[in-house]
């Protein structure tokens, strides 16, 4: 066998690094070259030392590195000459220093051409040998007739090392290790889930490693990467491999996981198991089944950034708090207190960009790593542009589903279903302020919470065209931070269909000159008491949404709100924490006007005095909804929108009384009158709406009674009044309710419908506890 080398090169990297060190201060007219050749020793002196770990172990020949560590010996004496100045006489100072410069830049470069090149011929030449060594080994067991005997061909699943540094990992850790190490736990799959870069693979690469999971596993913990389209045949076939089996012939798909199923049943007599399957994509996450078997102490890790149901409640990997995201973050980047200029809070603005993602850490920290404060100052500015909704905010799904729906031509169905697709890849949260009745839909208490990569990634993607190219244009006035081209009086073109303007108690209420003419939703964002409405709006002819939402304490009040009467294309309207003006005739002559929406809205003065009285009043509103408004009457102005099908009326406590005119809303299916604890009763014409199918009374606390005549609404299929405690007894006439199927109470009402549930047939009477949650308003 050949000698091994007398000189490992690990050693010899150690001795010129120390030298380089030393002198690179010494010898400053070296001092540039030598801190570069510092650099490349230091980035690769951990590789070599790996190097000689295996050369030791493989029995590798001195040949291959020889040269190298040659050099390296060679350079130590060069290193040594450069400090020593004496040798430096006038007469041959330049051609000494040139001579020696030169030297240094050839050793700098044989180093790193070893690293590119020779040991990249190496590596391959090792693979070729290895495949070699394993189709040699199959071919001589065939040989014999060992088909399934144990063969030495292991690890090919074995968990990788995690990385060095790592934190914000051992609560999850630990609650990870109490979900599957306990001798009671009968999981038999759990599902490590959260956004990209999050340390879903960091995390249950360190639990493989961790002594306890160890002690429980040993041998038995197999790591496999599903990746975004596994190879099946291949997997099953690295695990027979790992555990020291030759693998059969399958038959087929059948066949081969019947063969696993054997395969673990045999092994897991030995000790329980552990399979990691990392990275599951959507799509695949059926082919984890094929890994499911009914055997006691085997165990299932999975990790997706796709939340994974069907396996019961997964594991969500959050974000890295802010502490752990600088430490991280620092790391990657070798920021040290002895070594750096950037201020505190530079680091904190590129720290909170990357919203916690470790992987976003390390990128950003390595990707700045030496670079010049300018560069960190212009990172810091490119993370703090804004988005189409203010960071840190929850958005109402409503607001979303309103967008979308118009932009895309969808309905408000497909909409959602695009939400909830969001918060499957764990790129949002949806969170629910307030529980409603069983087989009822209303997203008026779900809210959306961007995930911060997400939304940052999607203003650099969006700021890499120029402003007026931009398929949407966001703009964040925040303390006078106003686009260049915003106080020139000449007019600005823009091609966006989507416009988001923000502003704050600093804006200056001067509106520039832009001309968007393409724009189909606009979304401005308000920190302001007073907001006059900007003139370019009567240009969008194409505007099919308005959302107007006010994020100080106190309502905004919205001056020049007659320009809606310029925007004929307008099909969608929100408003929130605003005071809205007397209307007038503006709104009620939209006429391809479909939903209008008031959340915490003063509406009182909107429609004071209107005496409009026309059929042909919005002739295409659908939808009305108040939430949380100030509401003292419903508006007799609304009795004439015939086309309304459904009007929601929530959290009103001023409404006292509905106006008798109610009962012209023909078309009207749905009625919402929900927590308005002020309201007293309901009017008698109510019951001539002939289309009603579903009315909601749900916590109207003063509510006494029905209607006598309620039986007339004959095509109601499901009433909710929970929290009605104030209704003493049911009108005789809902006996003839024969559509109704479902009734939404609280046990004491339920008992005064029993009486009536013979009669009506099979009604479904649901009692429920009342369930509120106002931690959304503390965000307003």
């Amino acid at each position: 066998m050949a000698m091994v080398l007398d000189a490992v090169i690990g050693k010899v990297v150690d001795e010129l690094l120390s030298s380089v060190v030393e002198m690179k201060n010494k010898a400053l007219k070296f001092k540039s070259t030598l801190e570069r050749l510092e650099k490349t020793l230091e980035s690769l002196a951990p590789l070599m030392n790996q190097i000689d770990e295996l050369n030791k172990k493989l029995d590798r020949p001195a040949k291959e590195t020889e040269r190298l560590i040659q050099h390296m010996k060679d350079g130590k004496e060069l290193v040594l000459k450069c400090c020593d100045e004496d040798r430096f006489q006038w007469w041959n100072c330049c051609y000494k220093k040139a001579e020696y410069q030169e030297q240094l830049e050839e050793l700098d470069g044989e180093i790193r051409r070893f690293f590119e090149l020779d040991l990249r011929a190496q590596d391959a030449r090792n693979g070729l040998e290895t495949l070699l060594e394993i189709k040699e080994f199959r071919a001589e067991f065939r040989s014999v007739g060992l088909r399934n005997e144990r063969i030495e061909l292991r690890g090919v699943c074995l968990p990788p090392q995690p990385p060095g540094f790592i934190v914000g990992l051992d609560g999850p850790l630990n609650e990870l290790k109490m979900r599957l190490l306990k001798d009671d736990v009968s999981v038999s799959v759990v599902t490590v889930t959260g956004s990209g870069g999050s340390g879903k693979s960091t995390l249950v690469k360190r639990f493989c490693w961790d002594e306890q999971v160890k002690g429980k596993f040993k041998e038995n913990i197999f790591f496999i990467t599903f990746a975004k389209a596994p190879k099946l045949n291949a997997i099953v076939q690295k695990l027979f491999q790992h555990t020291g089996y030759q693998a059969p012939d399958f038959q087929s798909d059948e066949d081969m996981f019947n063969q696993l199923e054997q395969l673990m049943k045999q092994i897991v007599k030995n000790g329980p198991i552990l399979l990691v399957l990392d990275d599951v994509w959507l799509g695949s996450e059926s082919l984890v089944d094929n890994f499911v078997f009914e055997i006691a102490n085997y165990k299932i890790l999975v990790t997706s950034r796709f939340a994974i149901g069907r396996f019961g409640h997964p594991f969500v990997l959050k974000p890295l708090s802010e502490a752990n995201a600088i430490n991280l973050f620092k790391h990657s980047a070798s920021l040290t207190k002895s070594n750096s200029d950037i201020p505190d809070d530079v680091v904190k603005e590129i720290v909170r960009g990357c919203s916690g993602s470790p992987l976003a850490l390390r990128v950003s920290g390595r990707s700045l790593s030496n670079e010049q404060q300018i560069v960190w100052l212009n990172r810091a500015k490119e993370l703090s542009a804004g988005g189409l909704f203010p960071e840190d905010q929850r958005i109402p799904v409503v607001a979303l589903i309103d967008m979308w729906a118009e932009i895309r031509n969808e309905d408000d169905a497909t909409a959602v279903e695009r939400i909830y697709k969001l918060v499957n890849l764990n790129l949002a949260d949806i969170i629910v302020t307030r529980k409603v009745a069983s087989g009822t839909i209303d997203y008026n208490y779900h809210y959306v919470t961007q995930h911060g990569l997400l939304r940052d990634l999607a203003i650099r993607n969006n700021s890499h065209e120029p402003e007026d190219k931009r398929n949407r244009l966001i703009i964040d006035t925040s303390a006078n931070n106003l686009p260049s081209w915003w106080t020139s009086e000449t007019e600005y073109h823009i091609a966006a269909r989507v416009l988001s303007i923000s502003t704050d108690e600093a804006f200056p209420s001067k509106w520039c000159n832009l001309q968007p003419t393409e724009v189909e939703a606009l979304v401005l964002n308000l920190r302001e008491k007073k907001c006059t409405l900007p003139m370019f709006m009567k240009k969008m002819t194409k505007l099919k949404v308005l959302i107007i939402t006010n994020y100080d304490f106190y309502h905004a009040e919205l001056d020049n709100f007659e320009l809606l009467d310029h925007l004929s294309g307008l099909r969608r309207i929100r408003l929130e924490k605003v005071s809205i003006p007397f209307l007038g005739k503006t709104i009620l002559q939209l006429k391809n006007l479909q939903k209008c929406s008031f959340f915490m809205c003063n509406v009182n003065e909107a429609f004071k005095t209107c005496t409009i009285q026309d059929s042909e009043i919005l002739p295409n509103l659908v939808e009305m909804n108040f939430d949380y408004c100030d509401m003292v009457e419903l508006p007799n102005v609304i009795s004439y929108i015939v086309s309304l099908k459904k009007v929601s009326i929530t959290n009103c406590h001023k409404l006292s009384a509905l106006h008798e005119g109610i009962g012209k809303l023909v078309n009207l299916e749905s009625l919402r009158l929900s927590s308005c604890s002020g309201l007293l009763k309901l009017p008698d014409s109510i019951t001539n709406i002939p289309r009603l199918k579903f009315l909601d009374i749900s916590g109207c606390i003063s509510l006494g009674q029905l209607p006598e005549n309620m039986g007339e609404l004959v095509k109601l299929e499901k009433v909710n009044m929970r929290g009605c405690s104030s209704i003493s007894e049911l009108p005789a006439s809902v006996m003839d309710l024969e559509g109704l199927k479902h009734v939404v109470c609280d046990e004491e009402t339920a008992e005064k419908w029993e009486p009536f549930r013979t009669i009506l047939g099979d009604i479904r009477i649901e009692v429920v506890q009342e369930d509120f949650n106002l931690d959304f308003l503390y965000n307003q």
